[in-house]
């Protein structure tokens, strides 16, 4: 049995906030129904065809839900909507900003004919305040919440490499419902969870936020390395490959000298004495690593690393990914279908080993609504008709 067999939730969801939200529900054993519109669907569909034909984003956050489309504009679309919160322990949208209310699925709409219901909506910038109503999509926030003000190069800001404003705010969501099912379990009453994209990153930017406290200078940008510890961050070695490194303090860095560099007169060198100095003087000690290590391989470098044993790590591409050999050593690969054939997918990190965490298809577009509608009371003549009227 999974922690979430029995619990349904319905989903007004695209993109990726709200739809990786609901997937770690599913993960959990959750019956997750994905509302689409007819024909079309979630929009992140059709982001690429990368995975023979589906969309890499969609594949990733929409795996063992069921898809159910509907017009959210037909006449019936409430009575069908009504019908599925009826049976439903969890709401989760991210319609675009008072999208929701207009269609009458606000929390305080719902909360006195459902009132076991836990809400949670999910958007940019929250329910109320100035900038409610502001477009927001991943990058925007990645750049509003300060993220991009300390990330890239001191030449060039970048935005991170995955879309970690959507995922913060669906892991926030995620959180949080499991939190109001056990609040449901003790009180009986539903509730609304509000999760902004640009709360959620801004808790994750506090290290910075404290790091500029009263006025103090921001973290700078350093590309890969580290803006306040040295040596930290990327190294080529002789091959060309990339051997990322990290020293902590003062006892690692003598060890570093001695068993990686193999110039232990380094430890005491009055510019490298600490790691104010070290970071200080990083152009002249970087000179010092790359001359060392250009005379080595990666994997060379790697074993005098571990050897120390120094942190390190290898710059791996999204190739190297697929083949790890730590990932294929602890099983984490599995199969799941999809509407071209079946293709390996991740475990869901930390499930214990009391259960297995649900793995179920990536659905087709309205693959389920039949189905669904049947359960909801609709005969096949209903829906039949509802078809001809494109209302699903």
């Amino acid at each position: 049995m999974r922690p979430l067999d029995g619990i349904t939730v319905v989903s007004l969801e695209h993109a990726v906030s709200a739809p990786f939200c609901t997937r770690q529900l599913a993960d959990l054993g959750a019956r997750v129904i994905k509302v689409e519109r007819p024909g079309v669907g979630d929009f992140a569909r059709d982001y690429d065809q990368r995975v023979r034909g589906l969309a890499s984003y969609f594949v990733w956050c929409n795996r063992s839900k069921e898809s159910l489309t509907l017009d959210l504009k037909h006449p019936q679309s409430g009575e069908i909507l009504d019908r599925l919160l009826g049976m439903a322990d969890v709401f989760v949208q991210n319609l675009a900003p008072g999208a929701a209310a207009r269609l009458g699925l606000s929390y305080e709409d719902l909360r006195n004919k459902h009132p076991k219901l836990i809400v949670c909506d999910i958007s940019g910038y929250g329910a109320d305040g100035p900038y409610r109503d502001k477009k927001a999509y991943d990058v925007l926030i990645q750049s509003e919440s300060g993220l991009i003000s300390i990330t890239g190069t001191p030449e060039e800001p970048s935005k991170a490499g995955c879309a970690i404003a959507d995922i913060a705010a669906g892991m926030y969501g995620f959180s949080n419902i499991l939190a109001a099912l056990i609040q449901l379990s003790k009180t009986g009453r539903g509730c609304r969870i509000d999760v902004s994209m640009f709360e959620s990153t801004v808790e994750w930017m506090t290290y910075g936020l404290y790091y500029a406290f009263e006025g103090a200078s921001p973290p700078e940008r350093a590309g890969a390395s580290h803006p306040a510890i040295y040596p930290y961050g990327p190294f080529p070695a002789g091959d060309g490959q990339i051997v990322m490194l990290g020293l902590q303090n003062d006892r690692e860095w003598a060890i570093f000298c001695e068993k990686v560099l193999k110039r232990p007169e380094l430890a005491t060198d009055p510019r490298f004495a600490s790691n104010p100095r070290r970071s200080a003087a990083r152009q002249e000690l970087k000179a010092i690593v790359v001359d060392a290590f250009s005379k080595l391989t990666a994997q060379e470098v790697i074993e005098r690393l571990d050897a120390a044993p120094i942190a390190n790590a290898r710059m791996n591409n999204m190739h190297d990914l697929w083949e790890h050999a730590q990932l294929k050593a602890r099983n984490r690969w599995v199969e799941i279908d999809t509407s071209v054939g079946p293709i390996p997918a991740l475990l869901p990190p930390g499930a214990p080993e009391a259960y297995s965490p649900r793995m179920d298809a990536v659905p087709a577009i309205g693959q389920h609504t039949d189905s669904i509608l049947h359960e909801l009371g609709y005969t096949d003549e209903a829906i039949a008709q509802l078809r001809s009227q494109q209302a699903i």
